[in-house]
């Protein structure tokens, strides 16, 4: 959902409606339980699993579940993150002491386990159940930290060109950056959904242009990986996306009611 003219003239920066979007730390939390996690009712599971913080590359797991335990469905995948990793983001899990944390602009790609939001890309409409909007050359994600829309998707069109001064996010890159493909299909990964300034925004999972190109903060992928993760998603099973590299993955699993993924990068 994009925000318009009349939601912006009448709310506060703290009451416009989310859109997590790519480009102090608080002490770490007792543990939790699988029963007692904010995603405790997920029964799909978009997992990424990485060698280390630092690592750019990784594997792209799915998961699904009925009651019972995480079973892995259809083919693992590689993916590129960060061009300097990831670090821990703001998102459903508790927050973490140890590791890097997500900042605007580092390059790292948030880690952690976060709602997906909305679909996105260049075609009117995509094979896919889950919710879908398609891009025009007017819609920015707004990615500058000072800015009462940050880390939102926009339509300059009803925000006015102004709003959209400085950010560096065109959601139409075909036509904004000499035919770049990578959001031509992508999803929101709803990282810092309270827009916590300097936090770190417009997280996408979308295409890649080269197989392993590191992005600013995303997560990406060949274009046959997305069409079949998009046409597998169900709203009715409330999926969420966890990126995590591996020690961090085998360290909180089972409090974080996680699978053990199987190491393939």
């Amino acid at each position: 959902m994009r925000i318009t003219a009349a939601l912006l003239a009448g709310l506060t920066a703290a009451s416009l409606l989310v859109l997590a979007g790519c480009a102090g730390v608080a002490p770490k939390t007792a543990s939790t339980t699988g029963s007692k996690t904010p995603w405790n009712d997920a029964r799909q599971l978009v997992l990424v699993t990485t060698a280390g913080w630092d690592a750019t590359t990784g594997t792209l797991h799915r998961y699904e579940r009925d009651g019972g335990a995480w079973r892995e469905v259809g083919s693992a995948t590689s993916v590129a993150i960060g061009r300097s990793g990831a670090a821990w983001g703001l998102g459903l899990n508790p927050a973490q002491s140890d590791g890097p944390h997500k900042k605007e602009g580092d390059g790292r790609a948030p880690a952690g386990v976060f709602r997906i939001g909305t679909a996105f890309g260049y075609a009117d409409t995509v094979a896919t159940a889950w919710p879908y909007d398609a891009m025009s050359e007017s819609d920015w994600c707004i990615d500058v930290p000072a800015s009462p829309l940050y880390n939102r998707i926009v339509d300059a069109k009803q925000v006015g060109e102004t709003a959209i001064e400085g950010s560096t996010e065109p959601m139409r890159r075909d036509l904004h950056a000499d035919g770049d493909v990578r959001y031509k299909l992508g999803f929101v990964i709803e990282h810092n959904p309270g827009n916590r300034s300097g936090a770190g925004s417009c997280i996408f999972a979308h295409l890649w242009r080269t197989p392993g190109e590191p992005t600013a903060g995303c997560t990406a992928m060949p274009e046959p990986a997305m069409q079949a993760l998009l046409a597998w998603l169900d709203p009715r099973r409330k999926p969420v996306f966890a990126l995590l590299p591996d020690n961090e993955l085998e360290r909180l699993h089972a409090d974080w009611d996680l699978p053990r993924a199987t190491v393939l990068h």
